[in-house]
């Protein structure tokens, strides 16, 4: 997408131009969930001066009621106008960050988080952190109610060519709505699973990245509601078939605009940096799993036998490991972190993998050797005896690792922490109060 900004003036003539009667100020609450604010086109000046105010205290993880006074601050490079519902007028959206009343951003915004994060990064030499996110998610039909039932929308598999009346026909209208909207779909295909699918764009730098995750998001699930279908970033919403990922591409570019993990000198072409940033995801990555598989149902995702990954390895070979290094080279180098899922709040994920990478930096890590056979046909001697650890196998123990980790608490702050850490607590000691139907047919009879 686009990242010029525009104009108080040009904000203007698009809103005259496109007939736009109604603005929506969206921005991201603690788990990711997209808020917004809707007001009439006759507060755009208001808007404009950073004057729409909000209660913050309704929203999770952000402040108690008595300091609950908010402002909305339009990013001008955001403005879109949605393609659909304009028979009462179109609909403007502008991504928003949150500011105190004194002026300050709120360390409670997610987004803001993010991009205090590329702030220390450019203090590190460098001038973009790219991502290109391949996110997941499931269509599953509805009931005459318009609520989503257990039953996918089709039985088809990896790259399957659908039959006309499936959810081909969604997709490729999710597709042709988010074209209009100023994205480059590189590709989009149907999954693995029955129900699933995939839509890869173009990467972007690190904060418009994420505001594309969220806006992809929301067209997805507007555009699925419009064909009769539910579209879901569950991870994991149904046993015994694969879960949905959102695999992270990224690659740093340095001051003259390469890039910085291109290496041609080298036998696997990487350079320093990309070691040095890969052995900071490495080290951290039992805490990142908190921020970016941030729900119970996550974990139910990473489990052997369904494609993700659960070991913590490296390779430019085989796709079992935790982080792979795609065959591009030159300005296409990057590294694929796999483990991330579609639930995860994308600036939070991304504001907390590039911490773990620019600590690799600063501390000059060393990564472990690559490994370029099949993890998953090793024993746990065999794994072992190469270095290689296990991802966390619920969110309570990844809760566990981030509480420890120093590098990713710094990253969120102390406000973002606390908050993220006590909800996910809550969420857990929730789940673990259930019993399930598996446990029920396992147990009832049997004891």
């Amino acid at each position: 997408m686009s990242k010029h900004v525009y104009t108080k003036s040009e904000v203007h003539q698009l809103v005259k131009d496109e007939n736009v009667h109604f603005l929506r100020l969206m921005f991201s609450d603690l788990l990711g969930t997209m808020k917004s604010v809707d007001i009439p086109v006759s507060q755009l000046d208001k808007l404009l001066e950073n004057k729409i105010m909000f209660d913050g205290s309704s929203i999770d993880g952000f402040v108690r009621i008595e300091e609950s006074d908010m402002y909305l601050y339009p990013d001008n490079s955001t403005w879109l106008v949605f393609p659909w519902g304009a028979e009462h007028g179109k609909v403007a959206r502008v991504i928003c960050s949150v500011h105190k009343t004194d002026g300050t951003p709120f360390a409670g915004d997610p987004r803001n988080v993010l991009k205090q994060q590329i702030k220390k990064m450019t203090d590190a030499g460098f001038t973009s952190f790219n991502i290109g996110p391949e996110p997941e998610f499931f269509l599953f039909k509805t009931d005459e109610h318009g609520e989503p039932t257990f039953n996918v929308n089709d039985q088809e598999s990896y790259f399957d060519m659908e039959p006309a009346d499936s959810g081909e026909d969604c997709r490729r209208d999710i597709v042709l709505i988010l074209e209009k909207m100023g994205f480059s779909v590189e590709a989009s295909h149907h999954e693995v699973a029955p129900g699933q699918h995939e839509i890869d764009f173009k990467y972007a730098d690190a904060l418009e990245a994420a505001d594309n995750i969220q806006t992809f998001k929301f067209v997805v699930k507007t555009i699925a509601k419009q064909h009769g279908l539910h579209a879901t970033f569950m991870p994991k919403p149904l046993s015994g078939i694969n879960g949905s990922g959102m695999h992270m591409n990224m690659s740093l570019f340095d001051q003259q605009g390469k890039n910085a993990f291109y290496d041609a000198n080298d036998k696997m072409q990487l350079s320093a940096t990309a070691y040095h940033f890969l052995a900071g995801l490495l080290k951290h990555v039992r805490s990142l799993t908190a921020i970016c598989d941030p729900t119970v149902n996550s974990y139910k995702r990473l489990v052997p036998g369904y494609e993700a990954p659960v070991y913590v390895a490296w390779s430019a070979s085989n796709r079992s490991p935790l982080v792979r290094i795609p065959s591009d080279r030159g300005m296409g180098t990057r590294l694929e972190l796999r483990s991330v899922d579609p639930s995860a709040n994308p600036y939070l994920a991304t504001a907390t993998i590039l911490a773990a990478g620019l600590d690799g930096l600063k501390n000059k890590l060393t990564p472990m050797p690559s490994v370029d056979e099949n993890i998953y046909q090793m024993s746990e001697e065999e794994r072992l005896e190469k270095g290689i650890d296990n991802l966390p196998d619920t969110l309570h123990n990844a809760l566990k690792d981030l509480k420890t980790d120093a590098v990713v608490r710094d990253a969120l702050g102390e406000h973002l922490f606390a908050s993220f850490y006590e909800a996910k607590t809550r969420e857990y000691d929730t789940y673990r109060q259930q019993v399930s139907d598996w446990e029920r047919t396992k147990y009832m009879s049997q004891y």
